[in-house]
């Protein structure tokens, strides 16, 4: 019989009620602090960073750690990671269900290539920075993990998620630390994200290359983002934003599906594939997606049943809350002879995205170099909703193609960007070798992405 005043039974609530109330109360700091009022740190990041510290004390306090307390049914911190996994790959679904708005033209459909391409090689080109200063960390410290560079891509790339789940891989190779190695990397992907971005609209406002949206500008809507004629009604015998989440949940069940399947048929790799839980959860997306569209065009469903919208608000929401959780999971004592090596990352991440993103978006987006750049740099040292956070400062209304960039590009990036995660599991046995391959990989997807500007010169030779 269960008693439902025991903590067993509010444990995972409590867990819930602090993630959101952390939110919650970073959100009224950036209202009422002028300094982070006018930064871009996301609430969610301050938020992570408030139970971060919180924990902290209370860890240097007690001697326990605060998410393993019988308040939170012994087990918080278990939870907070199970949170961090699950969020990443739902976030990823709603974004993926999204449908594009503009006609896929020729140029469009080659931009959003190139985005994909852009976003796989600034990967690699992370990953190859951060395997050689951990490297050479490891040549000087005798005990130091030498493949932990390679989750600079991990942290800053993709987010929390895939950094936890990279960093528990790692722990079990030896990496003693290795989650929050990964997961502190993404707090400070997060920051150079808000930082940079503020640095950068500053100067380019001072040389008056571009104009920086009032709060007003940026946050309003029209009736059409929010409701289109050919939906579904928004509310019915079902309110249409439990049918998005029900779509979401269908496409997460697919994904689990085929996880369960292939670990059946390689019970050796059951981990490998169940860390790739977003990438399948975006295939089954696109799947799902297709399907509903040739109902609709074979007359057999009559209104559209996802709504960019609402989906927008799924995916931030599961951001929010994947953000928050991976940076209140990390435990400081565990990290804590890691830090110049942490710094050296962060700095590396932050320079290395900053001009390779800089010059793809000169290079090859020149109709919109800015609004490219912000949402390309603001998602590959955070989340798509980071790089969309930095985007509005820019093109409230979205007029440009970047948005839609931010959003297709995933499949793409996906196709090129599944190898790579294959040598982050080849990298702690022998990380020379995946240097050099990293390196050759890096060479190859520039010499794509930038085909049309090499091939252009060599024909004019």
């Amino acid at each position: 019989m269960q008693n439902f005043w025991d903590f067993s039974v509010w444990g995972s609530f409590s867990i819930l009620v602090i993630l959101l109330g952390s939110l919650l109360v970073a959100n009224v700091l950036k209202k009422c602090i002028p300094f982070l009022r006018d930064s871009l740190i996301p609430s969610s990041v301050l938020g992570g960073l408030i139970l971060l510290a919180i924990a902290s004390i209370y860890k240097g306090i007690t001697g326990n750690v605060m998410y393993d307390t019988a308040f939170f049914n012994g087990n918080g911190s278990a939870t907070l990671e199970i949170i961090t996994y699950h969020t990443l790959a739902l976030g990823f679904i709603a974004s993926s269900l999204k449908t594009s708005k503009n006609k896929m033209s020729k140029k469009r459909t080659r931009e959003i290539f190139d985005s994909g391409v852009t976003t796989v090689s600034t990967y690699l080109l992370q990953a190859i920075l951060g395997l050689v200063v951990t490297i050479i960390a490891g040549l000087i410290l005798s005990d130091f993990f030498f493949a932990g560079g390679v989750l600079l891509p991990f942290g800053f790339g993709q987010g929390t998620g895939q950094a936890m789940n990279y960093g528990i891989k790692y722990e079990a190779l030896g990496f003693i630390g290795g989650k929050d190695f990964g997961l502190t990397i993404a707090a400070l992907g997060f920051l150079c994200a808000s930082i940079g971005g503020v640095i950068h609209l500053n100067i380019m406002k001072k040389k008056g290359k571009i104009k920086v949206l009032s709060p007003e500008e940026k946050n309003k809507l029209n009736t059409e983002e929010i409701e289109n004629p050919n939906e579904i009604p928004m509310q019915e015998s079902i309110d249409k934003f439990t049918i998005q989440i029900a779509i979401i949940a269908v496409c997460y069940a697919i994904a689990y599906g085929v996880m369960a399947g292939l670990s059946a048929l390689l019970p050796n790799m059951s981990s490998t594939i169940f860390g790739f839980n977003f990438l399948l959860g975006v295939l089954a997306a696109v799947l799902v997606k297709s399907i509903l569209k040739l109902l609709k065009k074979g007359n057999v469903v009559k209104k559209e049943y996802t709504n960019n919208f609402l989906l927008t608000r799924a995916s931030n929401f599961f951001f929010d809350i994947m953000v928050v959780a991976g940076i209140a999971v990390i435990r400081l004592d565990m990290i804590e002879k890691y830090w110049g090596v942490l710094a050296i990352l962060g700095v590396v991440g932050l320079v290395s995205t900053y001009i390779y993103n800089r010059i793809v978006a000169k290079t090859l987006f020149g109709e919109y170099v800015e609004e490219q750049f912000l949402a390309m740099y603001g998602m590959l040292t955070g989340t798509a909703s980071t790089g969309v956070i930095l985007l509005r400062e820019v093109d409230g209304d979205f007029k440009t193609p970047a948005s839609d960039n931010l959003v297709y590009q995933s499949l793409p990036a996906i196709v090129f960007g599944f190898p790579m995660m294959l040598l982050a599991d080849l990298a702690p046995y022998h990380p020379y070798i995946t240097l050099i391959i990293l390196v050759a990989f890096f060479a190859v997807m520039n010499l794509i992405l930038f085909r049309s500007k090499i091939f252009k010169k060599k024909n004019k030779k």
